[in-house]
């Protein structure tokens, strides 16, 4: 079971030491790439977990999907966890390391949920507005789409949510009708 407050000790860990060695942006840019990989790969993240595979094993399987696309901190990080035993926490830490860095350097998630793909303009304008009303030094925007929306947006930031979408409208509605808030009081 994923352990948030070790992922968040190692990932500080790591943080601290690519800043004293000046690899700060190298190790970020790593930590996106396991984190891709751990996403993209539900069988890579099963092997990390897996109990039965001995340690040797997972270090060269490691080695092979990290071969030539991390530094060698990184590099030198993921064989001490494996050594540790800590491999399994490897994908919590990347995203622990990628949180800490957005907030050493002033950076806020924010995902745009609609009902169709958005243009890039679209995308721009919405993080710019929402850099400029929540007076965020930098804005790094993700796009989902839900098909469930019918239509809208649904904008989500800093533990906030702005749901405008057509489908939560329609529950609203939904439920006016089904408290019957529309029948006169007597």
């Amino acid at each position: 079971m994923p352990n948030a407050r070790l992922a968040g000790r190692y990932a500080k860990s790591l943080l601290d030491l690519a800043t004293e060695q000046g690899q700060l942006e190298t190790v970020y840019a790593d930590m996106k790439y396991i984190q891709a990989a751990c996403h993209a790969s539900s069988e890579f993240v099963n092997m990390l977990r897996s109990p039965i595979i001995k340690a040797d094993q997972k270090n060269s399987i490691i080695n092979e999907v990290l071969k030539n696309k991390v530094g060698t901190l990184t590099n030198s990080f993921t064989v001490l966890l494996v050594k540790k035993g800590r491999e399994l926490e490897l994908p919590e830490m990347a995203a622990a390391f990628i949180e800490q860095y957005n907030v050493i350097n002033g950076i806020h998630q924010v995902t745009l949920t609609t009902a169709v793909a958005v243009s890039e303009d679209i995308k721009t304008s919405i993080a710019q507005k929402v850099k400029t009303a929540a007076q965020f030094k930098t804005v790094e925007l993700t796009t989902k789409i839900d098909e469930s929306l019918i239509g809208g947006f649904i904008l989500e930031f800093n533990n906030k949510l702005v749901d405008a979408s057509i489908a939560r409208d329609l529950k609203d509605i939904k439920k006016q009708f089904l408290n019957n808030e529309f029948r006169s009081k007597i």
